[in-house]
């Protein structure tokens, strides 16, 4: 869509005026088709009613993350807007919204808040100055003897809304540059703030992809291969065909698709086909020989990610830790099913859904259909959950749906059933880490040798040659080779062996610091038992050359009472980790009986985020991140037999429960470094947390996730 499309659009959808500002473009990486970094580029992330109304539009998607009330926060802090009336709305997809580091249009890696904190500013601030200038001339006085003050302009005794000033200051040039404010006279930034999607989510009138529907629109669901990359050999739908609703099959690229008047006519015309599978190069896959293989596997040489020193030389003595930790495939299994509308014309394509890269489906869309990206508009709806599910680089439920609506000529949604998506999407890879370490006399560690073995997320898609260089995937050894307890040891060695076994695999919430974090936090705790020092003042030696990890733990340790008496039976672990440019710490207090039962009771957490543009929305995302890891933790597990994954839904693949959830505290450090994410980094540091409790409890190691409670009984 050109920029005059899009303001017109914006200007009918709204009924008011869009204010369009040329701001610099920020530096963008491998952007196609955008535009010289160095030349200014048209942008529209606002509109101002004329009943006063402060209408953000948002580059991003609402998962909830809470950007639709932070990004807006951005925006109003430099336009000193009312608040009260201050809303927000997803963009299209254009160029005019790609993402200010990747350049492309893409919601993840935590970065959404960091990314625009200074383009939503420099927005609302061009804002600010047309209105005022748009004011100026209408009170007959200099801009300069005019304030703002909640969505007013002020000079004397004159004032007007910014509603009433709208439509003049559309007409005048936009400012080159402006002046930000002084984080000083800040109102809003760093206030805590009620999210502003609340009302709609609770009352129902939020629209999810699920939600959407047209008249004459057919339902579809797909038959798909039980093994990955399996092939479609024959199929008999007369069965299927016969039932009441259905009302087409087609062949697909991915299986066959039953469309129907709704979803239940479709899901029983699927069950009723007759499908003959070639189920492909994985049909052997077996859980329990792949991790043997992984094991082989460590025992070889990898490609080095990290080395200093000898490490080889300096772990030839006896006070030696070795230890194998493992942790498996993980599903996403948002809330909201996968599902994706397509209305495909001779020369349109609308696509409705909840999706974190527009950019790319747009593209994958314009791939299959034939035509131009400008010709495929992408109505992004709010997301019930994504946690990387819906940013594949395939684009994988979208581009289905497509086929479907292209073979079928109809406009139809495809919807994922739970099932679907658990036993043939994508999943966070399984890994294998071997670990041996050597002790100082000092009791801290002297040399480490640390072996991963686990699939590249990376590795054939557009990110491997930002994101794999020698063979190393970064995600996979983050939070590894790059650790603060790694570099501070002389002679260390970091390898990585990135096996191909055919499991479609993707980033996953905190992508590879979910079970780096895990590792390296059980770890340090069993050198610290193995030192017989405490937990926490082993960290605190280990890392008082890094402050912020020491800020996290201390704070962390003072609100869960560390050291001090708990209730009889309950223990405490620790762990602190950074990842997404955020340093967390919690404290874990659980309680194990005798018969294995384990309770986590309360979880204490400190983030240092750096500035918290709104620190409501930052405790959410720690409560959320601590609660998503959790059920990792406790039933979390995809596993494979004769090629087909075993777990279905919620009933073998459970998400933590109400009575499973325990008490969490979420503590901000003060700070006024750079910011730092928010949505993923409340993930990494749970496991061991919860893990060293247990030990603490028990005396059992666990090594090895999620918690079986048949190993935790004690005597």
């Amino acid at each position: 869509m050109g920029r005059r499309g899009f303001l017109k659009r914006g200007g009918l959808l709204g009924g008011g005026l869009v204010l369009g500002f040329t701001v610099p473009m920020a530096k963008r990486l491998g952007a196609q088709g955008a535009p010289d970094s160095k030349l200014p580029a048209p942008n529209a992330f606002l509109r101002i009613g004329p009943d006063d109304s402060v209408r953000v539009i948002l580059a991003h998607a609402e998962m909830g993350q809470g950007i639709w009330t932070t990004l807006p926060m951005l925006i109003a802090e430099e336009l000193d807007a009312d608040w009260s009336k201050v809303s927000a709305e997803h963009s299209g997809v254009a160029p005019a919204y790609n993402h200010t580091a990747f350049g492309f249009q893409i919601t993840g890696g935590s970065t959404t808040t960091h990314s625009e904190f200074d383009r939503y500013r420099q927005v609302g601030a061009m804002a600010r100055e047309l209105l005022v200038k748009a004011a100026a001339a209408k009170f007959a006085v200099k801009p300069e003897e005019c304030r703002t003050e909640k969505g007013m302009v002020i000079a004397g005794d004159k004032k007007a809304s910014y509603g009433e000033l709208a439509e003049a200051a559309a007409k005048l040039p936009a400012p080159e540059k402006v002046t930000l404010k002084d984080p000083k006279d800040w109102k809003i930034i760093g206030k805590a703030t009620k999210r502003l999607d609340s009302t709609e989510k609770v009352n129902g009138t939020a629209q999810f992809g699920m939600d959407v529907h047209f008249d004459g629109m057919l339902t579809a669901v797909v038959a798909r291969s039980p093994g990955f990359g399996g092939k479609l050999r024959s199929v008999d739908d007369k069965a299927a065909l016969a039932v009441s609703g259905v009302r087409q099959v087609v062949k697909v690229p991915s299986g066959v698709a039953v469309l129907a008047d709704h979803y239940w006519a479709a899901k029983q015309g699927r069950e009723a086909l007759k499908i003959e599978w070639d189920e492909g190069p994985t049909a052997g896959l077996d859980s329990a020989k792949q991790r043997e293989d992984f094991r082989k596997l460590a025992a070889t040489a990898g490609a080095p990610a990290a080395k200093a020193g000898d490490a080889g030389k300096a772990l030839q003595g006896d006070d030696l830790l070795e230890a194998e930790y493992y942790v498996p495939y993980l599903a996403h299994a948002p809330m909201e099913p996968l599902n994706c509308t397509v209305k495909l014309g001779e020369n349109k394509c609308e696509i409705w859904t909840g999706t974190q890269m527009q950019t790319v489906d747009q593209q994958v869309v314009a791939h299959i259909t034939g035509l131009k990206p400008e010709q495929i508009s992408i109505h992004t709806t709010f997301l019930g959950g994504g946690f990387g599910r819906r940013a594949t680089p395939t684009s994988d439920f979208i581009s289905e749906a497509v086929q479907v609506a292209k073979a079928s000529g109809k406009l139809v949604k495809v919807v994922w059933s739970r099932e679907d998506d658990i036993r043939g999407g994508y999943y966070r890879s399984a890994f294998l880490h071997h670990a041996k370490v050597a002790l100082g006399k000092d009791g801290y560690p002297a040399a480490w040798k640390h072996v991963l073995v686990g699939q590249s997320i990376m590795a054939g898609t557009m990110m491997e040659a930002m994101m794999v260089k020698d063979g190393i995937d970064a995600t996979s050894v983050e939070g590894v080779s790059d650790s603060p307890y790694m570099k501070e040891i002389p002679d260390h060695l970091v390898e990585l062996h990135s096996p191909k076994t055919g499991v479609p695999v993707l980033w996953w919430r905190s992508v590879g610091h979910s079970h780096t974090g895990f590792v390296m936090e059980s770890l340090i705790d069993e050198l610290a038992h193995k030192a017989k020092k405490d937990p926490v003042e082993y960290r605190r030696e280990l890392l008082k050359d890094h402050p912020r990890h020491l800020a996290a733990l201390n704070l962390a340790a003072e609100k869960s009472g560390w050291g001090k008496p708990l209730p009889a039976g309950h223990f405490h672990g620790v762990s602190v980790h950074e990842s997404f440019a955020s340093f967390v710490a919690e404290v874990a207090e659980v309680s194990v009986s005798k018969e294995g039962i384990l309770k986590v009771h309360k979880v204490t957490c400190a983030i240092d985020c750096g500035l918290a543009v709104n620190p409501e929305g930052v405790k959410a995302q720690m409560e959320s991140g601590i609660v998503f890891a959790l059920s990792a933790v406790l039933h979390g597990e995809i596993t494979f037999d004769k090629g087909a994954v075993k777990q279905r839904n919620f009933h073998d693949y459970p998400v933590l429960r109400m009575h499973e959830t325990p008490l969490i505290e979420t503590h901000i450090v003060q700070s006024s470094a750079k910011m730092g994410g928010a949505g993923e980094c409340g993930v990494p540091p749970l496991a061991a947390a919860v893990t060293n409790a247990i030990f603490a409890a028990t005396g059992k190691r666990v090594r090895e996730l999620p918690v079986r409670t048949d190993q935790l009984k004690h005597a």
